[in-house]
């Protein structure tokens, strides 16, 4: 009982000047935040089923327009297809051809997985062993570098695209001030116009993230695993390969998926760097130019689109699991 009055008089009793006040402001923006919480959590389940309905009739309309023929799609609207029929494979036959007039989206998808590989396993493996190498190997400076990498996600991709071409392109070369001398920064490979120009590019964008996110869940995994593996004679190689890589399967999937989804749907970076390649370009530019000069095979493009969506569909939904557990992994401690 003298507990509970105490309690009592210290919520009475008068707190500094200018206290009350303040508490006064700071409860009006609760009292508003608790009564839109409130609102949003009696929104009942059939209104948001009925707004993801209204969200997917756009791409409904576009999945039904890809199996109607140009003359259907240009003379009536996509809900017309349901008393009319009259459905075809034809677009998606068209699209996947080889022919130049109608598509030739094939070579376009295996030019896509050569980009969208090579650039989703190159950051795991570099950013898996920097983010170690952060998280658990003392050495001078490392803070200071892991700030500087992290500050990288400030840089625009746009602001690098034209830097990175040049260099593709003829390399870097730095001359000495005050002499003659060049020093060569980066040879001539001449990339230019190729995959691997745009790989590279996809893996350098990539790194500053993955080193984050890897090193937010790396960081957590108990010390005692790595005193203990120490005391058995292991190295930082085998410490890495036989503890951190397969206890971070979560954060190693999630960034997986997050970077493959992002190359294989880039569009600016691939253009930039290929250029007139036409040979070598994904499925995002086909696509584009898809519809030919004056529109006359612009019904093809909901087909293409959809054959180009299906592969970060299934990525995604067999694996999203891994994604929601990796982007929450680092994020609360046990």
């Amino acid at each position: 009982m003298s507990s509970a009055a105490e309690t009592a008089a210290a919520e009475k009793a008068p707190g500094p000047a200018g206290s009350g006040s303040a508490q006064r402001g700071r409860r009006g923006p609760d009292r508003v935040g608790r009564a839109v919480y409130r609102f949003l959590r009696s929104i009942p389940a059939w209104v948001l089923w009925l707004m993801v309905i209204v969200w997917s009739v756009p791409t409904g309309s576009l999945f039904l327009n890809s199996f109607r023929h140009r003359d259907d799609q240009r003379a009536s609207g996509w809900w017309t297809s349901f008393t009319e029929g009259n459905w075809t494979l034809e677009n998606y036959a068209d699209v996947l051809s080889s022919g130049e007039q109608t598509g030739g989206l094939w070579q376009a998808l295996l030019n896509s997985f050569a980009i969208a590989i090579p650039a989703t396993i190159i950051p795991i493996a570099i950013a898996a062993l920097a983010a170690y190498a952060f998280a658990w190997i003392p050495f001078r400076g490392r803070e200071w570098l892991f700030i500087g990498t992290v500050s990288l996600l400030a840089l625009p991709n746009q602001v690098a695209l034209l830097p990175l071409l040049q260099m593709f392109a003829g390399g870097a070369h730095w001359t000495l001030p005050g002499t003659e001398i060049v020093v060569t920064l980066f040879p001539d490979f001449s990339l230019a116009g190729t995959a691997t120009a745009v790989w590279l590019t996809h893996t350098a964008f990539a790194l500053p993230f993955a080193i984050f996110l890897l090193h937010n869940y790396i960081s957590t995994l108990p010390g005692e695993l790595f005193e203990a593996a120490r005391i058995d004679g292991a190295d930082h190689f085998t410490i890495f390969w036989r503890i951190v890589v397969p206890l971070s399967v979560p954060a190693l999937a999630a960034f997986a998926i997050f970077q493959f989804l992002w190359t294989w749907n880039d569009y600016l970076i691939a253009l930039t760097m290929l250029g007139a390649a036409g040979e070598n370009y994904p499925a995002t530019i086909k696509i584009a130019s898809m519809a030919g000069e004056f529109g006359l095979r612009e019904h093809l493009l909901s087909a293409g689109a959809f054959v180009q969506a299906g592969v970060p569909m299934l990525v995604f939904f067999f694996l999203q699991r891994f994604f929601v557990r990796g982007l929450l992994a680092g994020s609360v401690k046990s």
